[in-house]
């Protein structure tokens, strides 16, 4: 008898996920190895920055007070009686009408509260002049202006990006507190498929799917181990799913979920008295996506469909590593966007169109990415975003306003935005 599938929202699937993520212990890192991983601990300021009261443009430190009776009509001298460069600094104290010469971010001398940009003086020799008064601290850098010793810079949590790899480096983080990466296990399912390296044959494709979700693992910065290919034999999918969910905080499968004579996950996820968080979602493509839950292994049975089996990836399987790792903004993040094309399919379910999303002058513009069934694969290759089409509703025209989820971004966002 052929098991009766209940559908449950796209939400609903992610919350029930999302409920289950316990997360990781934390390790040490060399900066170097850093980017890309998630913090583990907040970053706080160890210093002042600026640590002085530093100059931010190559030119003059004087006193502003000796600046006062300086116009157009009246220029006023000074004497330049030290030259210093970044990472030095001047012993001299200045005195009446005296200046030092000072690069871009060296630190002011005694006495100095303002600087003179080069190309607001007129040099003659060891002397310049001025047509205008300065202001007090005027082009000067304060110290702490950017950060204050032990202000918090960055909290637990976040992804490490170019920007973080700069403050941990001005902070003296040699080593980086961050969270394990999950260890992850990949099964293909189907005897129909065959190596990338082998010719095809009659009713056999390649297997796509294995490779994509590597490459989906590794822009998160995380490896998996490919456990290879799942027989068409029930004891022997239960043998291998078991020793995969043993040592793995995570088993992706793809394919082998439908109702078919040879998908045989369900039964085993039942043999493995898994608690199955869901079997059906009322979405398209992917609705027999399944997700499994056992001694706090993850069992992401994927579609075997190319499109649908990167969707699921991306919507279940992704926040909950990013969430196991201590990521805060662990979803995708979401834009509004100009359809640039029409899509009169009807949705019965919430749809999720490979496409093509580009942000102009004009505005923010989407566009179906090519061939949109299923077991599409080029739309997956021309699309960098996911259109998405809320059930119930009977097709869209060019010019109608869509929600669009960005893929391959850095940065997410801290909860689930589309119902």
């Amino acid at each position: 008898m052929v098991e009766k599938r209940q559908p449950i929202p796209v939400k609903e699937a992610i919350e029930r996920v999302m409920k289950r993520v316990t997360h990781l212990e934390s390790e040490l890192v060399p900066l170097e190895k850093a980017y890309g991983r998630i913090l583990a601990e907040p970053v706080r300021a160890s210093h002042h920055v600026p640590p002085f009261d530093r100059s931010p443009y190559d030119g003059f430190a004087v006193r502003s007070a000796d600046t006062k009776e300086a116009s157009g009509q009246s220029r006023v001298a000074f004497r330049v009686i030290d030259h210093i460069g970044a990472g030095n600094v001047s012993k001299h104290a200045l005195g009446e009408r005296e200046a030092v010469r000072i690069m871009t971010g060296a630190q002011l001398p005694a006495g100095a509260d303002a600087v003179v940009m080069l190309e607001q003086a007129v040099i003659d020799g060891q002397a310049f002049t001025i047509r205008k008064p300065f202001e007090p601290l005027e082009n000067v850098s304060l110290k702490g202006e950017d950060a204050k010793k032990g202000e918090l810079i960055v909290e637990s949590g976040a992804f490490i990006h170019p920007g973080i790899i700069a403050v941990l480096a001005t902070f003296g983080y040699a080593n980086v507190k961050v969270a394990k990466k999950p260890v992850v296990g990949l099964l293909a399912t189907g005897t129909e498929l065959v190596d990338v390296r082998e010719p095809l044959e009659p009713g056999k494709i390649r297997n796509s799917n294995g490779p994509m979700i590597a490459a989906q693992l590794a822009r998160m910065g995380i490896e998996c181990r490919l456990l290879g290919s799942l027989p068409d034999d029930e004891d022997a999918c239960f043998t291998i799913v078991k020793q995969a969910a043993d040592e793995c905080d995570a088993v992706i499968t793809t394919g082998g979920v439908s109702v078919g004579d040879f998908d045989f996950l369900p039964a085993v996820y039942k043999r493995l008295e898994a608690d199955v968080l869901f079997n059906k979602v009322q979405m398209r493509p992917g609705s027999v996506t399944t997700v499994a839950h056992i001694n706090n292994t993850f069992l992401f049975g994927l579609s075997g469909n190319p499109s649908a089996c990167f969707v699921g990836f991306e919507l279940f399987a992704k926040p909950a590593f990013l969430a196991m790792m201590g990521n805060e903004k662990p979803f995708l993040p979401y834009e509004r966007a100009v359809l640039a094309a029409d899509f009169k399919k009807p949705n019965p379910f919430s749809r999720f169109i490979r496409a093509a999303y580009e942000s102009t002058p004009d505005g923010a513009f989407v566009r179906p990415a090519g061939f949109n069934k299923s077991n599409s694969v080029t739309s997956i290759a021309r699309g960098n975003s996911l259109i998405v089409l809320p059930g119930g509703t009977r097709g869209f025209q060019k010019g109608d306003e869509v929600d669009v989820l960005l893929i391959g971004s850095e940065e997410g966002v801290s909860s689930w935005m589309l119902d």
